[in-house]
């Protein structure tokens, strides 16, 4: 009698044959049931390749609830299959052949009820296993590489944005910052022409009251020279000579204003001023020397201005042409810079009554003149 169990191999699908154990029939007798016509082989189907292996699929012609299907490999090892019944409920199962397993496997069909088996086998040659490129490992490394170097470009490009923006934000806040300083500069230009340009307007109203002078001849230190009619001149240059020596104008000023320019060249001291009636009287008594008494003038040294009691716009500096206001109304004498027309000091005045121009010239013997205005030099 047969034992109802069989194998089978082959290159694609097999049919099951006999065991042909070589066990005695007396042996299985109690352990199988054989029953005609219900002894069956599974049926072997090969669906494809699918995830670098093999699909294989084993149906059984009865359900799940008459028999077990169990798949091992080509070295006899159990493997694990999906069950995966039929559209009819017969009872099936799926299994992934993955290469190193021998290229080989087998499923069984046991009934425990009447212990029978049977079984059917695949071998599968390597050809029909989806081949593996021997570049993919390099080509995968060469793709990390890439994602990699992808990653630090975008990165590198994230920052040269950060840092072009910052770049552009600090560009603002300088062109800002430039804005600024040009809009106070032209403020500032402004103020300095309005500035300027009302000095010169002051000193255009303040020569508009010009005046003529002399020089007084029998008011003057004896060693002070008069030449022609408006210069003076020290007959010994280098001495010092106290109290100090100055000339008296002739014209006298009460009221109004009174303006006029003295040339004042490149002496190194000299001295400007008005003087009260008295002490030009004195003066005239006394042969032209100075009363131990402080008098309203502007005052030159060492390239230095001083301006007693007064005060000055400009300290130092160089002044070639000295323009002398001497303002009754307000009660104020006022020096300007002819050459530069703008104004070097302001002195209020204290002496009342009719006040006199006096000239003190550098003791180095430049010589120091009257200048009548509008003309180009002082007259000789």
């Amino acid at each position: 009698m047969g034992t109802g169990m069989g194998t089978g191999t082959g290159m694609g699908m097999g049919r099951g044959t006999g065991m042909g154990t070589g066990i005695p029939l007396l042996l299985l007798l109690p352990m199988l049931q054989p029953a005609a016509g219900n002894v069956h082989e599974p049926l072997l189907i090969l669906e494809g390749p699918e995830q670098g292996g093999i699909r294989l699929r084993c149906l059984s012609e009865r359900p799940f609830s008459d028999v077990q299907l169990l798949w091992t490999d080509g070295k006899g090892e159990n493997l694990t299959g999906i069950p995966a019944p039929t559209d009819t409920g017969s009872a099936g199962s799926s299994l992934l052949l993955r290469p190193g397993s021998g290229n080989a496997a087998s499923c069984r069909i046991l009934d425990p009820r009447l212990q029978t088996a049977s079984e059917s086998s695949v071998v599968v040659a390597d050809v029909f296993f989806p081949a593996t490129s021997p570049w993919l490992p390099a080509f995968l490394m060469l793709l990390v590489l890439g994602v990699f170097l992808l990653l630090a470009a975008a990165y590198k490009l994230r920052q040269n944005q950060q840092l072009l923006a910052r770049e552009r934000k600090n560009q603002q806040e300088i062109q800002e910052e430039i804005e600024d300083l040009k809009g106070e500069l032209e403020e500032e230009i402004g103020k300095f022409q309005k500035g300027h340009i009302q000095a010169q307007l002051g000193f255009r109203r303040a020569q508009s009251n010009a005046v003529s002078l002399t020089l007084d001849e029998h008011c003057k230190h004896p060693n002070l020279v008069i030449q022609g009619k408006s210069w003076i001149v020290t007959s010994k240059p280098g001495s010092k000579i106290h109290p100090k020596a100055v000339v008296v104008a002739r014209e006298g000023f009460s009221e109004g204003k009174s303006y006029w320019e003295v040339e004042v060249g490149d002496g190194s001291d000299w001295e400007l001023g008005v003087l009260g009636e008295e002490i030009r009287d004195s003066l005239r008594n006394n042969g032209g020397r100075f009363p131990e008494e402080t008098v309203p003038g502007l005052e030159y040294s060492q390239g230095e201005f001083r301006l007693p009691g007064g005060k000055l716009e400009r300290n130092s500096g160089s002044c070639r042409v000295l323009g002398v206001l001497l303002d009754q109304e307000s009660r104020t004498l006022s020096f300007f810079d002819a050459e530069e027309k703008q104004r070097l000091g302001l002195l209020p005045l204290k002496l009342p009554g009719n006040l006199f121009p006096f000239f003190s010239p550098s003791s180095d013997g430049k010589a120091l003149g009257i200048r009548p205005v509008g003309v180009g030099g002082p007259q000789q």
